[in-house]
């Protein structure tokens, strides 16, 4: 196991721990205050926004408005003491990203990212365990608590993907989403490369949500949340180089290196986006050229790759004759 490895499970069972005994001493001393601990299910949805190599970290409102997706997500909260408590959560994800719909509107902005021209999507399944801390006391009891909660959130989530993208749009050919991470597009699994990357990674969920009593038993809430994540491939794209043409076959040589295709593959009644290449390199523009000749596929960034999600939710307060055992 290399040190990365084992600093990321060292950082996972740590969390892990702080957090069991976070909720142990809480739920002790909510009991000896007399209040009532209680439960509650969460079921929501919202907008998933992926940053990394094809949306940049540098421009996040661009990022945030450019090609937002959806997310579905279900979770069990206990409320341990008026202002602490801890959160398990399953969401399902998409996040997208695209050279030409991020910069067809302003190709002189980032040339070389245009000429890139990859796109991906991802369905990202995350599961999550967080703690919630409350900026308003609840009462005594379910019943009693705040009528508006604003809180914020942090902790370690277990995130599952696998990015696509759609093979070119050429004449007489079907377009389909294939699995890039199996087709190695930088090349990862050869002679003096990198290993193939990981379809699961850890991530770190942090953010601010408010919720809403309706009545004794159910809350509405809405929260804004980003994920740090411990992979620079959600999008199969990272700091390495593109994969030579004779160690690929089949599917593996047209969507590793897309340079030269004419039309967008993602976009639909699109215009022939390699006129707009030829027209730069015809004035002399120089960058286009590099970009063209380029080995790197991508670039080593400050931050790994991260998704941002909203979410609008309903809770249900389950009733407190509904007892959880003690933790010991």
């Amino acid at each position: 196991m290399n040190n990365k490895k084992q600093l990321l499970m060292g950082c996972a069972a740590a969390v892990c721990l702080l957090i069991g005994q976070i909720t142990e001493s809480l739920a002790q001393r909510s009991y000896n205050t007399h209040f009532v601990p209680y439960s509650s299910v969460t079921f929501g949805g919202g907008t998933s926004t992926y940053l990394g190599d094809l949306a940049g970290y540098s421009k996040p409102f661009k990022t945030l408005f450019t090609l937002p997706r959806w997310n579905v997500g279900l979770g069990y909260t206990r409320q341990f003491t008026p202002r602490f408590a801890a959160r398990a959560m399953f969401t399902w994800a998409r996040i997208t990203g695209d050279d030409y719909t991020y910069n067809k509107n302003d190709i002189q902005d980032n040339i070389t990212q245009y000429v890139r021209n990859l796109h991906f999507r991802n369905d990202v399944k995350e599961f999550a365990i967080t703690g919630i801390y409350n900026f308003r006391e609840d009462g005594r009891n379910p019943e009693n608590r705040a009528k508006i909660t604003p809180y914020v959130f942090g902790g370690l989530a277990l995130v599952a993907h696998s990015p696509e993208a759609l093979t070119p749009d050429s004449a007489g050919a079907t377009q389909r989403w294939v699995k890039l991470q199996p087709l190695h597009t930088e090349g990862q699994g050869q002679p003096g490369r990198e290993k193939p990357y990981s379809l699961v990674t850890i991530a770190i969920p942090v953010g601010i949500g408010v919720r809403y009593r309706l009545n004794e038993s159910f809350n509405i809430g809405a929260e804004i949340g980003y994920r740090y994540v411990f992979t620079d491939y959600l999008d199969d794209v990272g700091p390495g180089i593109y994969a030579t043409r004779d160690t690929q076959q089949g599917i593996a040589s047209s969507v590793t290196d897309r340079r030269r295709e004419v039309l967008a593959a993602r976009e639909k009644d699109h215009p022939n986006r390699y006129d707009a290449v030829q027209n730069l390199i015809n004035s002399g523009n120089v960058e286009v050229q590099d970009a063209l000749n380029a080995g790197v596929r991508g670039a080593k960034g400050i931050f790994s790759d991260g998704y941002l999600l909203t979410n609008f939710s309903i809770q249900y307060i389950i009733p407190t004759k509904i007892k959880c055992p003690p933790i010991k």
